[in-house]
């Protein structure tokens, strides 16, 4: 059985700060962090390791990559077994534009985040998702104005 250790004041501080910039050189962080760069990046690689690091990357201009349009559809799926929910996860996933999917509890099934150049983009996705494994009903969003962008999981310093 893995043992669970909690995160000190040190790790908190590292992990806030590579979610700020994932660009950060080690030797800038163990300035950050008071740590020497060598205890530091055992930190990090422990953090990788035990998973509280899921992966590091850049956030990109959506609209300068033609994606500037967003929207949320709820999908309503006709029957709700394992096997139909295991179906439409595994379509639901080839889908370019999806950026997010979520089962959710309540009124629908699933949300889906969608990104797409226009309104004719839209149209033809919307076209391959309502043809998905037992879409019964969806209901679309479509995002106006973004008025907070996700900035991370919220920490709390130790």
């Amino acid at each position: 059985m893995e043992k669970i250790r909690s995160l000190d004041r040190i790790d908190l501080t590292i992990l806030d700060t590579l979610q700020k910039n994932g660009r950060i050189s080690n030797v800038d962080l163990a300035k950050t962090v008071n740590l020497s760069p060598s205890p530091c990046l055992d930190r990090v690689k422990r953090l990788e390791q035990e998973g509280y690091i899921e992966r590091y990357g850049a956030f990109l201009n959506a609209a300068k990559l033609k994606y500037g349009m967003s929207a949320f559809i709820q999908v309503t799926l006709d029957r709700t077994t394992g096997d139909v929910f295991n179906k439409f996860r595994d379509e639901v996933v080839k889908i370019k534009e999806v950026a997010e999917c979520h089962m959710v509890a309540g009124g629908f099934d699933y949300l889906l985040k969608l990104r797409f150049e226009n309104m004719d983009a839209y149209r033809e996705v919307l076209g391959v998702i309502v043809e998905l494994p037992a879409v019964s009903q969806t209901h679309t969003y479509v995002v106006m104005e973004q008025v907070k962008k996700d900035g991370g999981v919220p920490l709390v310093s130790a």
